[in-house]
């Protein structure tokens, strides 16, 4: 049995799910314990982060990493498109969506739901969210063209990357414009049974969501700062959120290996 750890918010988590179901591969979806003690997870994934697939003695952590080992393991149907430049060209468009646009959609969901920031601080940070959200959806409009996916004529890798990332904006009121062709594209990839499946979860664990917040101000639950998401808080004027959350210690950094 191929087990998967996620979380179904994850937009990373979510792209692994909507690979496996592409491909018919059946799977157990398995949350850790966040709050630790889940050794099986922690050996899994050294940085205690999701994904993290399991089938049978591989372990495999990393979306993308996850992504080409499904590629490779389940062949049929193909995800990646036929030709080398076009590979490359959803395989970038995977990496800004994993780094850019992950970045604003994760601090909009810091300000919003877990109120790291309120008052005129919130404003202004949402503000250039919601800018950025714009220019991110004007580039990936240029980047699907006249094509129906962004794969081409067929769903697939581009697709599976930008479906969370897009639809997680939209949920936080910054949707593509109305009439453009990734507006378009929203709508169908929405009803494609594997993405709605990932979405539906996502929309199910929000249920009970109101005691995080609390969780988060006890320290109990710590959000994970780095890479992308850090520089976006400090290029942003959030340096105090994040010097508050180290103070507070109820934010970390990445897992350090021992």
């Amino acid at each position: 049995m191929i087990v998967l750890y996620e979380h179904p918010l994850s937009p990373y988590a979510q792209k692994v799910k909507i690979a496996l179901l592409e491909k018919g591969v059946e799977f157990e979806a398995r949350m850790p314990n966040f709050f630790g003690g889940d050794d099986v997870f922690a050996a899994a994934s050294p940085r205690l982060e999701v994904p993290a697939l399991l089938d049978g003695d591989t372990t495999i952590f990393d979306s993308t990493i996850i992504l080409e080992y499904i590629e490779d393991r389940w062949p049929n149907p193909p995800l990646l498109p036929a030709s080398p430049a076009d590979r490359a060209r959803v395989r970038m468009l995977e990496e800004l969506c994993d780094t850019y646009y992950e970045a604003i959609n994760w601090a909009g969901f810091e300000i919003r739901v877990f109120r790291r920031a309120t008052g005129e601080l919130a404003e202004r940070l949402l503000a250039r969210a919601g800018r950025q959200i714009a220019g991110a959806n004007a580039y990936l409009e240029r980047q699907l063209a006249a094509r129906p996916w962004f794969n081409g004529d067929a769903f697939g890798w581009g697709d599976l990357a930008a479906a969370p990332a897009v639809q997680a904006a939209a949920l936080g009121g910054n949707p593509p414009t109305a009439g453009t062709r990734l507006a378009s594209w929203l709508e169908r990839v929405q009803t494609r049974p594997s993405v709605a499946a990932a979405f539906l979860a996502a929309q199910e664990s929000m249920a009970g969501f109101e005691m995080v917040p609390q969780l988060i101000e006890s320290g109990q639950f710590k959000r994970e700062y780095r890479d992308h998401r850090l520089e976006w808080m400090l290029r942003s004027g959030a340096a105090d959120v994040v010097l508050d959350g180290m103070r507070r210690s109820n934010i970390r950094f990445s897992q350090e290996l021992a």
